[in-house]
C-alpha cells in the first residue's frame, strides 16, 4: 500500500522556515533535477530518499504546482496562529518605536533574516475586541516560533511595505518639487531620507523577485 503524499495547496500551508530552506538552495551548485528533489522534500515534508521513489512526472507536477503558488499576491494577512497562539499585525505603524523601525528596516529585505522583521510586524495578541486589538510590546528579543508562521503572511506584509514605500517616495518627491532652491537645500537631510525609501523599496523588490526561484 502506497502512502499518500501531502502537497500544500495554499501559501498558508507553507511556513517561513520551509521557504528559507528553499531560498538557500539558490546559493548551492544544484542542477534543476536536484532542486526539484529538494523542493519536494522541503514542502511535502518527506526525506529525500523517499522523493527518489516518486515518479519523475509526478515530481514535475508537484514542483510546477508549488511554483504557481509562489506567484500568488495575497492580501495583507492580519492574524494567524502558531502553536495555538494568535499573532496580529502591528496595528499602528504611526506609533512604531525607533528599535522596531531599525530592526524592520535592517531585515525585511533579507530572506535569510526576514524572520527578524516578521518578529517586529507580528506579535502575540494580548487583547482583541471586534476590529481593535493590542499585541505584545516589542522588546527586541527573537521569538523563534515566528519561523513557523504561514508564508502568505510573510509575502503579504512584504507587498504591503513595497507599495507603501513607493507611495511615500512619490509623495516626498512631489513635495520637494514645490519647494524653491533654497528650501530644497534646507531640506537636504530629507532628500537623504527619500533615497533611503527608494533603497528600501529596491530591497523589497528583490525579495519579491526571489519568489520565482523555482521557475529559473
Amino acid at each position: 500500500m502506497k502512502a499518500q503524499l501531502y502537497v500544500p495547496n495554499n501559501l498558508n500551508e507553507i511556513t517561513l522556515r520551509q521557504y528559507q530552506k528553499f531560498v538557500n538552495l539558490k546559493d548551492q551548485d544544484y542542477n534543476e533535477i536536484m532542486i526539484q528533489k529538494k523542493m519536494v522534500s522541503i514542502f511535502c515534508m518527506i526525506k529525500e530518499s523517499e522523493v527518489d521513489k516518486i515518479r519523475y512526472s509526478d515530481v514535475e507536477n508537484i514542483t510546477s504546482k508549488l511554483g504557481e503558488m509562489f506567484d500568488q499576491k495575497p492580501n495583507l494577512v492580519k492574524f494567524f496562529k502558531v502553536k495555538g497562539i494568535e499573532y496580529g499585525f502591528i496595528p499602528n505603524l504611526d506609533n512604531i518605536s525607533l528599535g522596531e523601525y531599525i530592526d524592520l528596516d535592517t531585515y525585511i529585505g533579507d530572506w535569510e533574516n526576514i524572520h527578524r522583521a516578521m518578529n517586529v510586524l507580528y506579535r502575540p495578541v494580548q487583547n482583541k475586541r471586534q476590529h481593535q486589538y493590542v499585541i505584545e510590546e516589542y522588546n527586541g528579543e527573537m521569538n523563534n516560533d515566528i519561523l513557523d508562521m504561514p508564508l502568505d503572511a510573510v509575502i503579504s506584509s512584504v507587498f504591503f511595505f513595497y507599495h507603501l514605500g513607493r507611495e511615500l517616495e512619490i509623495v516626498f518627491q512631489n513635495y520637494l518639487t514645490r519647494l524653491g532652491e533654497k528650501q530644497q537645500a534646507d531640506y537636504h537631510s530629507l532628500i537623504k531620507n527619500g533615497d533611503g525609501i527608494a533603497q528600501f523599496g529596491d530591497s523589497l523588490k528583490g525579495i519579491l523577485q526571489d519568489l520565482n526561484i523555482s521557475q529559473n
